[in-house]
């Protein structure tokens, strides 16, 4: 179904439009989950992202054992999250979970923080202790993934990543879309971007990430999803979403795929695909803007309308 399009920045890996986000849920078996990450892989999807902390390490068992016997041909993502500890002794862990000899990427998570980010850069700190990994061949290329415009442009200006990670979707800082994407581009700095959905928000009435609001508009409440009676705040369609980020055309757009019909519904959106225009852009912006109202805080976005 999907096809390889172009190198990841100056990795060379060619890859997938779409990529495989996190997909941990101890609610789930695990057999259960391992199958579900085959199926985006059997899609053709060659991306596919895990941290340590994603369900205490039982994303990174879950990747591990759906890449077994393929590979090759998939490039794996694989995070630091604890910035001020060695790297070394975290890639161990990591790779122990995963059962793998080496990833492809190891990024420093949700690196958003200036002040944390000089330290890393400092003599013998954490992007030297990637690079020494890099050497090592326990990781091809190292990167950040970051909730902050400011750290991603003193990243690409100090020259220290391969790839970078970030958010870019129809309710984002403008800077991700006018400023980091560009000049990642230029750069040569593969983009992988997240928050295509905003954690949920635009798609459902949702703080995020599958937590149901329980407060509604006009004092209507509810205990659950957004199909018991209460009212319904506005919303966009996955579609919608997806083509908003693919229009803006980063390197690889990673959603959480954790179900078929996830799945389904995001393949669905790929495949009729058509860059979006000013106007409809423009369009998306404001009624996203409408739909993460009143639904919690954006963490990795000025909020004026929250």
């Amino acid at each position: 179904m999907f096809t390889p399009r172009r190198p990841l920045g100056r990795t060379g890996f060619v890859a997938t439009q779409l990529g495989v986000g996190d997909l941990a849920d101890r609610s789930v078996p695990f057999d259960t989950c391992v199958a579900t990450a085959r199926r985006a892989l059997d899609a053709g999807l060659n991306v596919i992202d895990t941290a340590p902390n994603y369900e205490d390490g039982y994303s990174e068992e879950i990747v591990g054992a759906a890449v077994r016997g393929r590979r090759d041909g998939v490039f794996v993502i694989d995070k630091i999250d604890h910035h001020d500890a060695p790297v070394g002794l975290q890639i161990e862990g990591s790779l122990s979970r995963l059962g793998l000899g080496h990833v492809d990427l190891l990024v420093f998570h949700d690196l958003s923080d200036p002040a944390t980010f000089d330290r890393l850069c400092h003599p013998g700190g954490g992007f030297d202790q990637l690079a020494d990994a890099v050497r090592a061949g326990t990781t091809r290329y190292r990167g950040i993934s970051s909730h902050n415009p400011d750290v991603l442009q003193k990243a690409l200006e100090a020259g220290v990543c391969d790839v970078v990670m970030f958010p870019l979707g129809p309710f984002v800082d403008d800077r991700y879309v006018t400023d980091v994407l560009p000049r990642a581009k230029a750069a040569g700095v593969g983009t992988v971007c997240f928050k295509t959905f905003g954690g949920g928000k635009l798609l459902g009435d949702t703080t995020g990430y599958n937590q149901p609001l329980t407060v509604r508009p006009r004092g209507k409440v509810s205990s659950g999803g957004a199909d018991d009676g209460a009212a319904v705040l506005p919303r966009l369609t996955v579609e919608e979403c997806l083509h908003y980020t693919l229009t803006l055309d980063p390197d690889v757009t990673l959603l959480g795929l954790s179900y078929p019909n996830e799945q389904d519904a995001a393949f669905a959106a790929a495949r009729s695909f058509r860059p979006l225009g000013d106007a409809e852009m423009a369009d998306v912006r404001r009624r996203a803007a409408e739909a993460r109202r009143d639904k919690g805080p954006c963490w990795w976005n000025p909020d004026p309308l929250a």
